[in-house]
């Protein structure tokens, strides 16, 4: 037993116990028991209530057994324990499997008949027909509510506010000019027609609960107002035809028919109503007519969906078969990748390996290392782009340290003739990978820009800082010393740089100094959000002015 659940079983058992206190408060002594066994006797029938949600079967049969004892007692106790019994079999057919709350059933029933029988009178039908219901019904209703009928999905409620509407027009305009008529007052009935009508506004959500209280409307008012009989029987059949329509099962779609033939008996049978096999055949079939309508909708309403079930299975296919076009597409331009740019660096790399071994040290060696250990880099590097390409949902893995990779290329573009200057902050091992992976991507791509268009010998300064916002990359070479050829350019450069920015929320400018040089100014945001602006850019901890950041 969980304890967060004995805080209900304690108020199960309190109610019960108070239950049977309210109810024997002003009674008596009897023939068999003083008036001092009153609370015993509330005691034992209402405590075992706080075991009905773990043993609903067990409580069920000790309720039967108690309900015989007191009533061949005279005990008022006996009332108590034929409403708890009514409980426990609720509960029993909501927890139980149908075939055991079946066995509990039938000691109900006796136990029930044994409570209604009088000592002196002789059984009737109607006692009969109480008998049953009484402790069949709640075990129903129990197992209905634990096979209920799937959720409502639509959130359109002009259905059920027509059907409200409908409810309450019917109910209030056929009965209005009778609420005076019964022994209860007029607001009263005036209240019970308005419920039953606006109850079928939920018909649609709450079926099997709907069709309950139309029954017991409709037994209430055979009983105190025989005008509205006709109407609550109005409103059975459309909650009979509501349930046939949202509950797919056979079984419960006949025990509705069962249900509304029984009630439609009670509305139209009187005690001078002569029984024949016509009539009886009229009334299985008004009560046939809405369940027949409501199998139809539900049908046509379990198509409806069973298509747009299709139709959506059809659009992820499609989706499916696009991505798998776009994947072969990748792959095919991986291949092509392969084929024309891998075949080149790769003879380029062999080459400069075998000048290598022929060629004294020096300059010209150093460069030709230079060379290999560059085309065995592109070519891992590319390796990992094709893998990328073939797989996007593979996340690339990362072997180098992003401030490893600033450093070679700190010391490459040094041994290619510019002077460079790196100042590395160590606060930006703590960056996320991403930025600093796309920061080393900038420098590389920045020097490399510098080596190509001011030429060696330029005078590089490479600043990468970190801050609560972000990261700060700026590159910043002077003035080049000579007049240099400029190495062709694809002019792609720049714009990737842009792109890879852009791609994290972060900005770059780039342009003259001013003084002959050139600057390169990149923010890569902590976090990267979507729709940022110039102005949620702080400024560089690396010490560049505002007129950069007008640029950026």
């Amino acid at each position: 037993m969980r304890w967060r659940g004995v805080p209900l079983d304690v108020l199960l058992a309190a109610s019960g116990v108070s239950l049977d206190l309210l109810t024997t408060a002003n009674a008596g002594d009897t023939p068999s028991l003083p008036a001092a066994s009153n609370i015993p006797m509330a005691l034992l029938v209402g405590l075992p209530m706080g075991l009905v949600r773990h043993r609903p079967l067990l409580v069920t049969l000790y309720l039967a057994a108690f309900l015989a004892v007191t009533d061949q007692l005279g005990s008022f106790t006996s009332n108590t324990a034929q409403i708890l019994l009514c409980v426990a079999l609720g509960v029993a057919g909501y927890r139980a499997r149908p075939r055991a709350t079946s066995m509990a059933v039938a000691p109900a029933i006796a136990a029930t008949a044994l409570n209604l029988a009088g000592s002196d009178s002789p059984p009737t039908a109607n006692m009969v027909v109480y008998a049953v219901l009484l402790p069949v019904a709640p075990a129903v209703l129990g197992s209905y509510l634990r096979s209920t009928a799937e959720r409502l999905r639509e959130r359109d409620v002009t259905p059920d506010a027509l059907l409200a509407a409908g409810g309450v027009t019917i109910t209030v305009l056929t009965t209005w000019t009778s609420w005076h008529s019964g022994g209860q007052p007029v607001w009263v009935a005036g209240l019970l027609a308005v419920v039953g009508g606006l109850s079928l506004g939920v018909a649609r959500r709450l079926p099997g609960l709907v069709l309950v209280l139309q029954g017991v409307l409709l037994v209430t008012a055979d009983a105190y107002l025989k005008d509205a009989v006709t109407t609550c029987l109005i409103l059975t059949l459309i909650a009979i035809g509501v349930f046939a329509m949202r509950v797919h099962s056979w079984a419960w779609t006949i025990a509705a028919y069962l249900t509304g033939c029984l009630l439609g008996a009670i509305a139209m049978v009187g005690d001078d109503t002569e029984i024949t096999a016509f009539r009886a055949g009229v009334l299985m079939s008004v009560v046939a007519t809405p369940i027949a309508i409501g199998r139809y909708l539900g049908m046509r309403r379990a198509a409806v969906a069973a298509e747009r079930l299709r139709g959506e299975e059809a659009a992820r296919a499609a989706v499916a078969q696009v991505r798998a076009d776009q994947l072969a597409e990748r792959e095919r331009i991986a291949r092509d990748v392969h084929d024309i740019v891998a075949h080149h660096v790769g003879a380029m790399v062999l080459r400069a390996g075998a000048a290598r071994y022929t060629a004294p040290d020096g300059p010209v060696a150093d460069a030709l290392d230079d060379i290999r250990e560059a085309g065995h880099q592109v070519l891992q590097d590319l390796r990992d782009l094709l893998d990328l390409l073939r797989d996007p949902d593979r996340q690339p893995d990362l072997l180098t340290d992003p401030s490893d990779v600033v450093r070679e290329a700190a010391e490459r573009m040094s041994s290619a003739g510019l002077a460079v200057d790196l100042d590395l902050d160590p606060a930006t091992d703590h960056a996320p990978l991403i930025a600093r992976a796309s920061a080393a991507r900038i420098v590389q791509e920045g020097l490399t820009n510098v080596l190509k268009h001011a030429g060696p010998g330029t005078r590089v300064r490479v600043c990468l800082a970190a801050s609560p916002e972000g990261m700060e990359v700026e590159i910043r070479n002077g003035r080049p010393p000579t007049t240099v050829e400029r190495l062709p350019s694809s002019g792609r450069g720049l714009a990737g740089m842009r792109e890879r920015v852009r791609a994290l929320g972060g900005t770059l400018s780039a342009g003259p100094d001013g003084d002959g040089g050139w600057v390169l100014l990149a923010h890569l945001p902590a976090r990267p959000a979507s729709g940022m602006t110039q102005d949620d850019v702080s400024t560089p901890a690396c010490g560049l002015g505002n007129a950069l950041r007008s640029r950026a």
